[in-house]
């Protein structure tokens, strides 16, 4: 259609939308499917946030805020980063924006001119690579497979970095996989980018507080402070707090990037909405006993997930450490043959099966630019997976191999 732009046609859908929307229409069709596609928890917002947001509604506090976030708001997160992260921002080094898929925009929409370069690594988030290429930039996918964890090498870096590199994107917990960088790990990458002064960091923390191992999270400038000038941290309320359709997330970075995404933002939406900021200052400075409750019921969803998949024939999963995602590797179901005949070639085909014929909704590998896997999101009931679980089994043992 000719109308249209150009730069939509290099646009990709985002599978997790995707896979949640043909779910919800086999659901009105009258299917019980299980959706374990989107990265959403099921818990209900705490009491005491929806409280925050009502008493700000019949206090009249429904009206625009500054493009950057109410003041109170962004003193809030200035004082969580540095309680919680020894981080150091004051509040005119903080935007509030709404979640933090538009704070990533805003960011690469204020500092990609064409033909910049970002090194992604992959797997990754299906809307890193898209939302650089709607700036205006080019993702480089670097490859990082089982045998690094998932995880971006000090190696790998430095091999992807050309004088076009403007920004290095680092998500940990990471979405698809879990994985979550260590000390060492973050201080060895850091030292790449000590080599390499023009390469900037995007460290999105969005599930900072979901980490199961006794090693603690750290941030890039934990580690390597020097890195402050050229870093933007991102985060939000909405995996944490369950508060995902509440759109809050925010950024903090030296004053010159914030003032540009607040350009960019108040172009694009004026302002967050004022209610979910009052909402958001409650869930961070109200009670966290939310906090330890759903990270414990998580925790254990995850070894009844991780258990499960091991048992079944024909799967493979590397343990997640943080987030509430498995990245399951399914290569070895591939080949095989369903029972009305159809051959599964890619990891997509085999997605497709489970929601066609076991009534599961997971997303393919191919989302995530690293194949053949899939995503499946623990955040749902213990009943809701044990379900799952049991579905695919049974669709895994129900593949017949090809003979020759």
């Amino acid at each position: 259609m000719g109308f249209i732009a150009d730069r939509i046609g290099q646009i990709a859908p985002a599978q997790t939308m995707a896979m949640a929307a043909k779910a919800a229409e086999l659901r009105r069709a009258g299917k019980n499917v299980i959706s374990l596609s989107q990265g959403e928890p099921d818990f209900h917002t705490p009491a005491n946030i929806q409280e925050a947001a009502i008493r700000a509604m019949r206090d009249g506090k429904t009206r625009y805020t500054e493009a950057a976030g109410t003041r109170e708001l962004r003193e809030a997160i200035a004082a969580k980063l540095k309680n919680d992260n020894g981080l150091e921002y004051a509040a005119d080094a903080i935007s509030v924006s709404a979640g933090a898929k538009q704070a990533i925009f805003a960011a690469f929409f204020a500092t990609l001119n064409a033909g910049d370069e970002v090194i992604v690594p992959a797997p990754c988030w299906v809307s890193y690579p898209e939302i650089v290429k709607m700036s205006g930039g080019t993702p480089v996918g670097v490859t990082c497979g089982e045998e690094s964890g998932f995880k971006l090498t000090a190696e790998q870096l430095e091999a992807s970095i050309t004088p076009k590199t403007k920004w290095l994107m680092l998500n940990s917990p990471s979405n698809p996989t879990g994985a979550v960088y260590s000390a060492e790990e973050l201080q060895a990458l850091a030292d790449v980018l000590r080599r390499n002064e023009h390469v900037w960091v995007l460290s999105d923390d969005i599930y900072e507080k979901l980490v199961y191992t006794s090693r603690p999270f750290v941030n890039i400038l934990n580690v390597a402070p020097d890195l402050y000038d050229r870093t933007l941290v991102i985060n939000g309320v909405s995996k944490v707090y369950s508060m995902t359709g509440w759109r809050i997330g925010y950024s903090a970075a030296p004053k010159a990037l914030i003032q540009a995404m607040n350009l960019v933002q108040g172009q694009i939406i004026t302002s967050a909405s004022s209610v979910s900021q009052y909402a958001a200052l409650e869930a961070l400075t109200g009670d966290q006993s939310f906090v330890a409750a759903s990270l414990a019921a998580f925790d254990e969803r995850r070894n009844r997930v991780v258990n499960g998949l091991r048992e079944i024939r024909g799967l493979r999963v590397h343990e997640p450490e943080g987030a509430f995602y498995a990245y399951v590797g399914c290569n070895d179901v591939l080949g095989r043959r369903t029972g009305t005949g159809k051959l599964l070639v890619t990891d997509q085909d085999f997605v497709m099966y489970l929601l066609e014929d076991a009534n599961v909704a997971v997303v393919s590998g191919s989302g995530f630019v690293l194949s053949p896997y899939f995503r499946l999101s623990y955040a749902a009931s213990v009943d809701e997976l044990n379900e799952a679980l049991g579905r695919i089994r049974f669709a895994c043992e129900s593949l017949e191999a090809v003979t020759a």
